[in-house]
């Protein structure tokens, strides 16, 4: 009995939580972050100055990640974003950049 109860907590304390939208720096982990527990160029952001990489959102669904002027692998762009860090990695909802 305690397991069923224990587990039907658990489902509804994941299908009510919400993630709230923040602002944070998105950009590549490894070019512009530091990030090394991967390899190649991928989307990450950065709270309260720790990175995360990104699960739900590549670098390139933005547009080239090496163009000069706004490519994730050359600037760190602004975004608000949802989602929740699970793992050591971020979780993302929705994206909307503000730069």
């Amino acid at each position: 009995m305690r397991r069923v109860v224990f587990i039907l907590v658990l489902l509804l304390s994941v299908a009510c939580s919400t993630s709230e939208k923040q602002t944070v720096e998105l950009s590549c982990g490894q070019c512009q972050f530091g990030l090394t527990s991967q390899d190649g160029c991928d989307l990450a952001v950065r709270i309260d100055d720790k990175g995360y990489f990104v699960d739900g959102a590549d670098i390139d669904d933005f547009g080239d990640a090496h163009d000069k002027n706004t490519g994730f692998c050359e600037v760190i762009r602004t975004a608000e974003v949802s989602g929740e860090v699970i793992n050591d990695r971020y979780l993302i909802n929705t994206i909307e950049l503000k730069d």
